[in-house]
């Protein structure tokens, strides 16, 4: 087991990650953030709390996007959906979509399916805690990364949000 990043390093990265989405969009009113569910919720719950704080005042849309019927592993297991919160169109909108890791990119290929649901989007870019290089099977890259690592297959990485850090096992 590896930390490969502490409270503090955690704090400071997504801070870090909600100040270059501002430093892109001066104006966030074309910007709509999307958390995929289940675990980028708890990333992309943060970067807005985080966003709220250094711009008050400024009105972001946000939601929530379940991908479990559009992902191309569904036939191996059973999933249990989970929720997704969009009430707002995302026509014509730049939608971030957050996720906490990306791997193979195969999430993420699901919620550019799932994404067409709600509208057609004049921009999708894709923010990240952690991108692990080297290990993808889809041509999918993060916008906005958080840290990047090199990793075997066989490790896992898993963001712990109640202890507030991403270990490497």
């Amino acid at each position: 087991m590896k930390t490969i990043l502490d409270k503090y390093q955690l704090q400071i990265t997504i801070e870090r990650l909600a100040y270059q989405l501002i430093e892109n969009y001066s104006d966030l009113s074309s910007v709509v953030i999307i958390g995929i569910q289940p675990r980028g919720i708890f990333l992309s719950d943060k970067i807005f709390a985080q966003l709220k704080k250094i711009i008050p005042g400024n009105t972001i849309e946000y939601g929530k996007m379940d991908i479990t019927f559009y992902r191309d592993d569904i036939r191996k297991e059973l999933h249990s959906p989970n929720q997704t919160n969009i009430s707002f169109s995302i026509e014509d909108k730049n939608v971030v979509l957050i996720d906490d890791v990306l791997y193979t990119g195969r999430t993420i290929r699901a919620a550019l399916d799932a994404l067409l649901a709600f509208g057609r989007p004049k921009k999708v870019e894709l923010c990240v805690l952690i991108n692990r290089r080297y290990s993808r099977q889809l041509p999918i890259q993060p916008d906005y990364c958080g840290k990047a690592i090199d990793s075997l297959i066989s490790q896992k990485v898993k963001v712990e949000w109640d202890k507030e850090e991403v270990v490497l096992y």
